[in-house]
């Protein structure tokens, strides 16, 4: 069974979001992803200082098994991505939830986030799809 932080809302997509210290949110991809995944060798990404909108897709992560992509839950301007993917990939599968989160977004519309999920809803979500 994955693991699904409480704290944390939810894209059907399988990604993480959450609110940091400073207003923006931190995107990451749920461990059930990263398991279905495999082993990632590579993340790619959008720059720093992009507008992203609801559901673009924002990154490029290849594994073992498979070239997927990432998308944003919510709309607004790319402020970081986490450098250490770049030389340490694997550190979504190993910390999903944490030392592996993807980026930062600062928002431009934080009501799209009344379209995500929360943690029982998104664990219906993968209970649908087994």
């Amino acid at each position: 069974m994955a693991n699904i932080p409480k704290e944390l809302m939810y894209a059907q997509t399988h990604e993480w979001i959450k609110k940091d210290e400073n207003g923006h949110y931190i995107i990451g991809v749920t461990d059930h992803a990263q398991a279905l995944l495999g082993d990632i060798v590579f993340v790619d990404h959008k720059e720093v200082g992009e507008y992203v909108c609801a559901g673009d897709d924002v990154a490029i992560a290849e594994s073992v098994k498979a070239v997927s992509e990432i998308f944003t839950p919510i709309s607004g301007e790319v402020v970081a991505f986490n450098k250490r993917l770049e030389e340490e990939p694997e550190l979504i599968n190993t910390d999903a939830f944490g030392d592996g989160w993807l980026m930062v977004i600062r928002p431009s519309d934080v009501s799209e986030l009344n379209n995500l999920l929360d943690s029982a809803a998104y664990q219906d979500v993968i209970a649908e799809e087994h």
